[in-house]
């Protein structure tokens, strides 16, 4: 872990340089809080105990009954999303919100489909300014001005829905209000070039476009990717145009579209906790995240609040 009187580093490699940034914007990792328990009677993913998923092989098409499944699982997502989107505020810790959106969760007849994933240690992920992705919640409390992303999956009926947004924290720079907004707009751009026999590479090309039109970047070390009752599946989706990238959509497929946008560059490295990613530069970034679904004539966003 970093210590809180280390001087930060941006770059990679050999190419290591001290941030520009004022050691009071510098962020630190914080202390976490003990691992949070889920009531035995909750339904738990195969990797729940030993922290490591069984790789097995699962249809990109989902079935009718496997689709139903999605949709209350995406649903309740998007619900626990907004409770702890709710709680941001300056001064909260990103603990805080943790401890609201575990019981979310539970209040559902859910379990976090993050806590033990690889061994990763919380319900949700906060990523906070310059943090990429993967943010670990922790003591640390959010400062006016700050934006936050919330990373919320659930498993629930023996599949996991998966959706995430950023948010400002107070009143934030004009800056990163237009990066958040353009990041959502990426995000609307890429589930518009979803439909049945359209190349998956069109869904990156229309994210890459839009934020290079906007002097932004797109994060390309992370992808969205193929879900049902496994977190991940052999799908990914870039988030850039990637012509060899041929495969086409089909009806019934679900997958995560969750642009990562940077104001800087859209190199990254990572924390010695093995999980925070950030930019190489200190830079903001901006992420959201949707569960879509392809039908027989366009797309069915499966992360939405009041869905029948």
């Amino acid at each position: 872990m970093l210590k809180a009187n280390d001087p930060c580093w941006c770059g990679s490699g050999a190419k290591f340089k001290r941030c520009h940034r004022s050691p009071e914007q510098q962020l630190r990792p914080g202390n976490l809080s003990p691992w949070r328990t889920v009531p035995a009677e909750i339904p738990r993913p195969d990797y729940a105990e030993t922290g490591e998923p069984v790789r097995r092989p699962e249809p990109r098409v989902k079935s009718p009954e496997v689709i139903e499944r999605m949709r209350r699982a995406c649903r309740a997502a998007a619900e626990v999303l907004e409770i702890g989107a709710a709680a941001i505020a300056p001064g909260v810790t990103t603990d805080a919100i943790d401890a609201i959106v575990h019981q979310a969760y539970i209040d559902r007849g859910g379990y976090p489909s993050t806590l033990n994933y690889r061994g990763y240690p919380k319900s949700l992920c906060t990523s906070v300014n310059e943090v990429i992705c993967h943010g670990i919640p922790d003591d640390r409390p959010l400062r006016e001005g700050d934006i936050v992303n919330l990373d919320v999956t659930i498993f629930l009926d023996g599949v996991h829905g998966d959706t995430n947004a950023t948010y400002p924290v107070g009143a934030v720079d004009d800056e990163s209000r237009r990066l958040v907004e353009v990041t959502r707009e990426c995000l609307a751009r890429g589930i518009a070039a979803v439909g049945p026999g359209r190349p998956f590479s069109d869904i990156g090309r229309a994210i890459e476009e839009h934020a290079t039109a906007n002097r932004l970047e797109v994060v390309r070390a992370f992808v969205g990717h193929g879900i049902g009752e496994q977190f991940h599946t052999d799908l990914q989706i870039p988030h850039y145009y990637e012509p060899r990238f041929t495969a086409v959509m089909e009806p019934g497929m679900i997958f995560t579209i969750e642009p990562m946008i940077s104001m800087g560059t859209g190199q990254h490295r990572i924390w010695p906790d093995d999980w925070t990613a950030v930019t190489a530069d200190g830079s903001r970034t901006a992420q959201f995240e949707h569960t879509v679904l392809v039908t027989d004539d366009g797309v069915e966003i499966l992360t939405l609040v009041g869905r029948d």
